[in-house]
């Protein structure tokens, strides 16, 4: 006799926490198991056995806004797109320190400098540096960064200041990337993010769902982040940007990117997955529900082209369904 869903995904979650990993076909068999609230359910069983009831919570700062070469589909930041959005290059090292001692005021235990670089060119690569040691010295919180690609002596460089952690996205699956991206492959993506490990940086890397993928798809953007073995992984939902050649694509439900996040939690059961752009948008007040589905932390304050949810309003969230920011 077959089992039911719910045997099943008791079964595969009681072999995850014995440390017993889940191979792509059982995944699957969970990505399409018509037991959500049983998935949902363990998820949150593995997250907490793991990581307890805390929730990560992190704020960006969008340091240099546009211009990137490359021709990321889903991005308003691409020189390729047309999108309305504010560009601007490097930001002054005092304005830069402000956000982040805002960020900390407003209960964020980490903030992420991002930048819109292909990599950035030495002088500014320089000025950012200064800025993470002031930011050190004089804001008690942990600082990561997205510089796009990057090469051993830098990753070292970031590691000898202080960073804590280097978000670099795979994006996409492997088999959906040359639809997404043409300027550079994903062995590129691989590799920084492979770098970053060897020099001993932790690694934050995710990608963008409702891009048009199919949820197989998804499944096997899981596993290709899951085998980088990295400490923090955020899951964004496509908001499709004017102006950008995703514009027009039709949105995923809210049901599937939480179906999404539970096995992405099976699958990478210590990490930090991590809510992040879109989930206003998509999840509206399910985000209480993905919080409580495998999910463990959420990028709050708005992000790199878009507003989102205030820190006080996140922060009350959170506590309201008895976690721990």
């Amino acid at each position: 006799m077959m089992d039911t869903d719910s045997d099943f995904i008791f079964g595969l979650m009681s072999g995850v926490l014995a440390g017993i990993d889940v191979d792509f076909e059982e995944a699957r068999r969970l990505l399409f198991a018509d037991d959500l609230l049983t998935l949902a359910k363990c998820a949150n069983t593995i997250t907490n056995s793991f990581s307890g009831s805390k929730v990560d919570v992190e704020t960006l700062v969008n340091a240099k806004s546009g211009g990137c070469p490359e021709d990321c589909s889903f991005c308003a930041q691409s020189s390729f797109s047309d999108s309305p959005i504010s560009r601007y290059s490097l930001l002054p090292e005092d304005k830069i320190l402000e956000r982040a001692q805002n960020a900390k005021q407003h209960g964020a235990t980490s903030v992420c400098l991002v930048c819109a670089y292909k990599a950035p060119p030495e002088k500014d690569f320089q000025m950012i540096c200064r800025t993470i040691k002031k930011i050190k010295a004089k804001v008690d919180i942990d600082v990561n960064v997205s510089l796009g690609f990057m090469n051993h002596e830098r990753a070292r460089k970031l590691k000898s200041i202080g960073v804590k952690r280097y978000n670099h996205n795979l994006e996409t699956s492997e088999s959906n990337f040359s639809k997404i991206c043409r300027t550079h492959d994903y062995a590129d993506r691989m590799r920084t993010a492979k770098i970053v490990k060897e020099e001993g940086l932790e690694l934050c890397c995710g990608g963008i769902i409702g891009m048009g993928e199919t949820p197989v798809q998804r499944l096997e953007l899981g596993f290709s982040i899951a085998s980088l073995e990295p400490e923090e992984v955020p899951l964004n939902i496509l908001v499709a940007q004017p102006g950008t050649p995703l514009e027009n694509v039709s949105q995923i439900a809210p049901i599937d990117a939480i179906r999404t996040i539970a096995v992405w939690r099976f699958i990478m059961p210590k990490a930090i997955l991590k809510l992040a752009g879109g989930r206003e948008l998509h999840l509206k007040e399910k985000d209480k529900f993905a919080l409580k589905a495998g999910a463990n932390g959420l990028i709050t304050g708005g992000y790199l082209t878009l507003g989102g949810n205030s820190p006080e309003k996140d922060l009350r969230m959170i506590r309201e369904i008895g976690l721990h920011p």
